[in-house]
């Protein structure tokens, strides 16, 4: 057959179901022997980048890959910011792109750049087909190295003569394999650690939205009562209402969650990725007595230095330390837990009942955004103050339905990630929050979700600026730099695209415009005039709280 067929029929074997992208000459070959497959969607785009956080909110919400397609040169370079957010926040991706053909690329050429070496500092492999015979290969390796933990993206080149070229090979059936689970003796000594605790805390990251390690963690939860801290990315880890949630960590002040890190005697990290909340920010003596379980070893930092690493399957680890906690139950002293999750509810319902008119603020924005949404729903929040908002103060009851990039942090990540949330659950709420500056970075993919009838909700916080800036360098320099902007007439902008639009300036009308704006058929836009004078004050509270400690 064709290469570009074999092509096609090997990410078929593998399972693939969605290729999101922007098509070029070079892409010619694979786009026809695509079309003809029956196991495969091709969702076209409005740009590379769309294409590309499309295909990471797949693999996020199933832990699968998904395939981003782009051409030679700007196609492919336009790629590369959804690739490195995919790669950073551990979600399994297939990068696809074509190139020109293999007599050019040695000299100067048209488009022609070394996309494989552009490509390698951000996926966990990147390979050119050097030949037609090797493709079964390549594409069996690629997906594996994609689902494998950690996951992450891989890029696959095919130059447009390769494809062309006939062949005689097939494709490989792939074989899943368990993945290693730890050894007993390390398990015992991170049970001893355990045993001798008084005060033990677990801070839990990425790795524990995986729904067997999520499990596992909140049976040993209601066994030892251990409270648990979620990064922004380990949201629905344990649910908001168990007792022993102890919601998120992650801003750059100390909050009210850091007092309980202090206070512990023994932290228990579990599938934290280091990019997700530096350990010098809750381990700043270099002095706590840390256990680290997780997919893969420690990495070396002066401030993470673990007494015990325990190394393999998270769930599995899990499932080891309930054994031993049933047959030698454990207690401890978590006062001091219970009084800081009374406080931190306290701050989040603090303005739930506001009824502020002609500017929202920000918890009113997330308390009435978690009404709206049932325990399975999703929200997806893009990157700027908003994000700071939703990590404190929108809490979940399920793993992976509150998506934040915390790895790579690209802005314009909400808008196509609500359409790829959409495709993968239909039947479920989805929930954009974006700031006006974010929104626009992709709004062109607003053409995607209209002609796909996705049913979404994006949420637009208006400040006419670049609000998270603005934050931070108020903080640093008790001033900031002109970051304002001007922005469409929303409405128009929402019609235009064949999408509902609602704007609501009062916090008491916030509520019934979101269920009036999911209550809708296809793609809705609701903007609201958000009230980042509360930035301020939250530093200034953050700041009471460090002096309390």
């Amino acid at each position: 057959m064709k290469a570009s067929d074999l092509f096609v029929e090997c990410l078929e074997a593998e399972g693939i179901e969605y290729i999101f992208g922007v098509p070029g000459e070079e892409n010619a070959d694979f786009m026809i022997s695509l079309e003809a497959s029956d196991k495969i969607r091709f969702i076209l785009t409005r740009h590379e980048q769309g294409a590309s956080f499309m295909a990471e909110i797949y693999g996020r919400l199933t832990g699968n890959p998904a395939g981003c397609l782009g051409t030679l040169g700007p196609g492919a370079s336009n790629l590369i910011t959804g690739v490195a957010d995919a790669n950073m926040d551990r979600a399994p991706m297939l990068v696809l792109t074509g190139q020109g053909e293999t007599s050019r690329l040695h000299k100067e050429s048209h488009q022609v750049m070394d996309v494989v070496a552009m490509f390698d500092p951000v996926t966990k492999w990147a390979e050119t087909i050097r030949h037609p015979d090797t493709i079964p290969e390549v594409i069996r390796k690629a997906v594996r190295i994609a689902r494998s933990e950690k996951p992450g993206a891989v890029h696959i080149e095919l130059a447009e003569d390769l494809a062309k070229q006939e062949t005689s090979s097939t494709p490989i059936t792939p074989y899943r394999f368990r993945r290693a689970v730890p050894d007993d003796k390390i398990v015992n000594a991170a049970f001893d650690l355990l045993k001798n605790a008084e005060r033990p805390v677990i801070l839990a990251g990425n790795g524990c939205i995986r729904r067997r390690a999520s499990k596992q963690l909140r049976l040993l939860c209601e066994k030892t009562g251990i409270g648990v801290i979620s990064s922004f990315m380990a949201k629905g880890a344990v649910d908001v209402d168990a007792d022993y949630c102890l919601y998120t960590v992650g801003l750059g002040s100390k909050d009210r969650t850091n007092l309980v890190l202090d206070d512990a005697d023994l932290v228990i990290t579990l599938g934290l990725d280091m990019v997700e909340y530096h350990p010098r920010l809750w381990n700043p003596g270099k002095d706590k007595n840390i256990v680290h379980a997780d997919f893969l070893p420690a990495e070396i930092d002066e401030y993470y230095h673990p007494r015990v690493e325990v190394v393999g399957d998270l769930a599995h680890f899990l499932w080891m330390l309930n054994e031993r906690v049933d047959a030698e139950p454990l207690h401890f002293d978590l006062t001091r837990q219970k009084e800081i999750r009374a406080e931190m509810a306290e701050d989040i319902a603090e303005y739930k009942d506001d009824a502020t008119i002609g500017t929202i603020r920000p918890q009113k924005a997330l308390w009435d955004a978690r009404m709206v949404l049932g325990p399975d729903d999703i929200l997806l929040s893009d990157v700027g103050a908003h994000k700071m908002w939703i990590a404190r103060h929108y809490h979940c009851h399920e793993p992976n339905t509150c998506l934040i990039p915390n790895g790579f942090c690209s802005m314009g990540f909400a808008l196509p990630g609500a359409i790829a949330a959409a495709l993968v659950f239909p039947e479920r709420r989805i929930l954009g929050i974006a700031g006006d500056g974010g929104f626009l970075m992709n709004v062109q993919e607003m053409e995607t979700a209209k002609r796909l009838g996705t049913d979404l909700v994006m949420m637009v916080w208006e400040d006419h600026g670049y609000g998270l800036i603005e934050w931070k360098q108020q903080i640093q320099f008790n001033r900031h730099t002109d970051l304002s902007f001007g922005n469409p007439d929303w409405l128009l902008l929402a019609a235009s695209f064949g999408w509902h639009g609602h704007r609501c300036e009062n916090s008491a009308d916030l509520l019934a415009t979101l269920e009036s704006a999911f209550a809708e058929a296809g793609p809705s836009l609701v903007v609201i005039p958000i009230d980042y004078r509360e930035n301020q004050l939250l530093t200034e509270k953050l700041g009471e709280i460090t002096a309390t400690i």
